[in-house]
């Protein structure tokens, strides 16, 4: 047996509007996403506004965009506008496909939206060969070009760190990461490290979760039960609502195919509820 947490509110909805399709497929990556990956689907427009709007109608505070990435979606201009005239957004890119003109339309939003909208880019080393390591040769040159246009255009994004390695779990990497981004031109650089999520195409690359990592049955602390992911926000994806993002490509974690059907207790059943609850992983930012 493992323990429950109790479904609190409605505070956060994530939608992966792009499935599992990405433009590149990062070595790490828990969903597996990449160019071929067709595992979950692309979300239609009418799929996001209807999410949207029913998540408006249960009280939710603000919206994630994922994927994949979210950038490829073809029609991804019109759903940030429709997110932005009901809450805030924040959208979880690679930023490969942020170049000027892309730049400066989110500039655009980022002054002028009625609520806050937010650019978490992920980038995971200070250097070439540490973040090319798990996502690709050329990335981290792209990406750096893209923070630089994202910096031009007065946009200060998260940038999102996973810790797919030892040396990104010290302390000292995190002051020289911040310094980093800051020599990019971001003025207020503000860094998400990550702990490593052991599932997905990462499960091949460091051999998964072993037996002992399992949630025991003892119930959890309120701190820690109220702080996951699960106890306040859902997932939407074309193939109906989810646990949370994480879960996205286990059938047994689809809750229903309204937010409205999910809104019940769950049970922490799977490997990686031990990296939120052991190691605190928190999606949100």
């Amino acid at each position: 047996m493992t323990p429950w947490v109790r479904f609190r509110s409605l505070d956060t909805v994530w939608i992966q509007i792009t499935g599992t399709l990405c433009n590149i497929a990062c070595r790490h990556c828990f969903v597996s996403a990449g160019p071929k990956s067709g595992s979950i689907a692309v979300m239609t427009r009418a799929q996001v506004e209807s999410a949207l709007e029913e998540a408006t109608i249960l009280g939710a505070r603000d919206a994630y965009f994922t994927g994949g990435e979210p950038f490829l979606h073809p029609e991804i201009r019109e759903l940030c506008d429709f997110a932005l005239q009901r809450m805030p957004l924040t959208i979880l890119t690679n930023a490969l496909l942020i170049d000027e003109a892309l730049a400066h339309w989110i500039g655009d939003r980022f002054a002028s939206s009625r609520y806050s909208f937010d650019i978490r880019v992920s980038l995971d080393g200070a250097t070439a060969e540490q973040n090319d390591r798990v996502r690709g040769r050329g990335v981290y040159a792209s990406v750096v070009e893209s923070l630089g246009r994202l910096a031009r255009a007065g946009v200060s994004p998260v940038v999102t760190v996973v810790e797919h390695e030892d040396a990104l779990r010290a302390a000292e990497s995190r002051i020289e990461f911040t310094e980093f981004l800051r020599g990019l031109g971001l003025a207020r650089p503000r860094v998400k490290f990550l702990p490593l999520l052991r599932i997905g195409r990462e499960e091949g690359r460091t051999g998964g979760y072993g037996a002992a990592e399992r949630l025991g049955p003892e119930a959890l602390s309120a701190e820690v039960e109220e702080s996951l992911i699960c106890a306040a926000s859902r997932t939407v994806t074309a193939h109906g609502v989810m646990t949370c993002p994480i879960l996205v490509e286990n059938p047994d974690a689809r809750l229903g195919d309204t937010l409205l059907e999910s809104e019940r207790a769950i049970r922490l059943r799977w490997s990686a509820c031990h990296t939120c609850v052991v190691d605190g992983l928190r999606c949100a930012t």
